[in-house]
């Protein structure tokens, strides 16, 4: 039985052929109907193909979530228009820029925001009222970044490179609002959470990025797919307020991994694979940006699965830890 059957999605930044692209192909490949959001049209209209090959139905909603008149405060009454209820939104779109702190000008400030916060909480709004006033319950995604969390230290050693410091703070804010949110929530039987990749994601773009040189710490679409599935999917009553990495999430729930179509296992990334690819990902962060044990947050939030543990793997001030190679083969 598929998973999603009877079920409206909307999920945001489905337009370039990255994740959400991805999610979108596999929420359809469920049997959900699926409301397509971003500013690229044309994107949008390939993955709406994408998704009628498979059998599915797809709506492209053209709209620049940047631009407060641009149409984002009526994405949700549109879909409903033409699918009927909704049932599940994923806020995936997403905007960056990578300055040092002190050369953000206030307008990128404006800008980011507006794309990566303020547009998700409307949207969020809107269906959350459509889900109270119609007695139904629903699951809302987030997507967030290892860049919300905080370094460790002080003193820091940490080597943060990446230049995202905006990003970061407000991707926090979206943690912050997720888990809050979640507790004003529940009591109307909907569940929301946020979803970030364990490091990076290998997209198209990122296949020819300088910026990541090292793409074996990129995980494929597909295991962030099936994790933004299961967290839409999931008990209302208790996957809710969480704050997930994708990785770690599936070796929680110990939950196979598919294609995009539904079909067919993706080869190299079920549960024993993963735990390697995690572990490749721990050894990498903790070599080359010192940050130890980068994904143990000690919350019941973002559990640590106990599979994950390497017993004296990390000593306290270990100034020679070893690497193994974990790498997925």
């Amino acid at each position: 039985m598929k998973a999603l059957v009877g079920k409206v999605a909307l999920i945001t930044g489905a337009g370039s052929g990255g994740t959400g692209t991805a999610m979108a192909v596999r929420f359809a490949a469920e049997g959900a109907k699926v409301a397509l959001v971003a500013r690229n049209e044309e994107g949008l209209e390939n993955t709406a193909a994408r998704i009628r090959q498979l059998g599915g139905e797809a709506l492209v909603l053209p709209c620049d979530l940047g631009d407060p008149a641009g149409g984002r405060d009526t994405l949700i009454a549109r879909t409903e228009a033409a699918f009927g209820p909704i049932d599940i939104v994923v806020n995936n779109a997403v905007k960056t820029d990578t300055k040092r702190f002190w050369e953000y000008s206030l307008e990128d400030m404006q800008s980011d925001g507006e794309v990566n916060l303020w547009a998700p909480m409307i949207i969020i709004q809107q269906a959350t009222q459509s889900m109270i006033d119609g007695g139904r319950p629903g699951w809302i995604l987030n997507m967030s970044s290892m860049g919300a969390e905080l370094p460790p230290g002080p003193p820091f050693n940490v080597k943060l490179t990446w230049q995202s410091t905006l990003y970061g703070a407000i991707k926090s804010a979206v943690n912050a609002m997720t888990v809050q949110g979640a507790v004003e929530m529940k009591p109307h039987g909907i569940c929301m959470n946020t979803l970030a990749p364990q490091r990076s994601i290998l997209t198209k773009r990122m296949h020819t990025s300088e910026t990541v040189k090292d793409k074996s710490i990129c995980e494929p679409m597909e295991t962030m797919a099936e994790a933004a599935l299961a967290l839409c999917t999931g008990d209302v009553e208790t996957r809710t307020g969480k704050i997930c990495l994708s990785l770690q999430l599936l070796v929680e729930l110990q939950r196979p991994v598919y294609d995009l179509t539904g079909t067919h296992l993706l080869e190299g990334w079920q549960s024993a694979d993963i735990i390697k690819a995690i572990q490749y990902r721990e050894d990498w962060t903790q070599r080359y940006l010192k940050w130890p044990n980068p994904y143990e947050f000690k919350r019941p939030q973002t559990p640590y699965p106990d599979v994950l543990r390497r017993p004296g793997r990390w000593e306290e001030g270990s100034a020679n830890p070893t690497f193994p190679d974990t790498r997925i083969k």
